[in-house]
């Protein structure tokens, strides 16, 4: 698959594009059926809902162990962390030739999944989810330049009642000031300027099967579940090739996986 000019300059406008029914059914259903029986076992290396929106900034730009050091034993998970070593459904989605094109056109380079960031099973269980609250997820990776992107499946419906995805369009090009963020680099909500920006969002109700492509510096935001039901999202990020991950930070601790360029 490719895409079409008018979709690549989308892109480069908004800062993400969705693409609908891209995952067949049978595949994201498989995946999920893995995702389930990790979550039920609790499977180290997890994010746990324990102090998530606590978190420092400096515990975000430098921890380099991903568990979660939780002992307690109803643990609300938040994400299933480093899949692509965990099982060959989740590698070989990763790897999935027929959207390397697509990520080829965006990044203008060869696709590096870079399993440091993202990588990851995302969770919203029934109730007990937190929102997330407006960010950019490149303000705690440290690499070369901004040429990430992020990759998310929906594995099932997601919509407004069980944490649906909502994105500022082309945020990613805007320039901000430290003050419009918080002390942990959330993007404030309550400023006149701030709130202007935010009115501009979007929410991407998505179906099984659906694709959405972001970059790294786009403000985005899920709402909390607020239904009976988990639900579970799939998200990874790559980088161009000439985008290099800065020695020492975190970003440099985990390996890197070069894809082959599809002509």
């Amino acid at each position: 698959m490719r895409l079409s000019d008018e979709q690549l300059q989308q892109f480069r406008q908004d800062g993400f594009i969705h693409i609908k029914q891209f995952a067949p059914t049978e595949q994201c259903d498989a995946i999920l059926d893995v995702a389930k029986a990790h979550l039920k076992g609790k499977i180290e290396p997890l994010e746990t809902e324990i102090g998530y929106q606590e978190r420092s900034k400096e515990y975000r730009t430098h921890v380099k162990d991903y568990t979660s050091m939780s002992e307690e034993p109803c643990v609300i998970v938040r994400r299933l962390r480093q899949v692509y070593n965990r099982d060959i459904l989740f590698k070989e989605w990763m790897e999935d030739a027929e959207i390397r094109p697509v990520l080829q056109q965006i990044l203008g380079d060869s696709v590096v999944i870079t399993t440091g960031h993202h990588n990851s099973i995302m969770t919203k269980m029934p109730h007990l989810s937190q929102a997330t609250s407006w960010h950019q997820d490149r303000r705690y990776w440290r690499y070369s330049d901004d040429n990430l992107v992020s990759v998310w499946l929906a594995l099932d419906n997601e919509h407004s009642d069980n944490g649906v995805l909502e994105f500022i369009p082309g945020s990613h090009t805007m320039q901000f000031t430290p003050e419009q963020f918080d002390d942990k680099e959330y993007f404030r909500e309550d400023t006149d300027q701030n709130k202007l920006i935010i009115a501009q969002k979007v929410s991407m109700n998505l179906e099984k099967g659906d694709i959405v492509i972001f970059h790294a510096l786009l403000l985005h935001r899920a709402n909390k579940n607020s239904t009976d039901k988990v639900k579970i999202s799939f998200v990874y990020t790559v980088k161009g090739a000439a985008t290099k991950a800065l020695e020492g930070s975190r970003s440099a601790e985990y390996p890197e996986i070069t894809l082959a360029i599809i002509p």
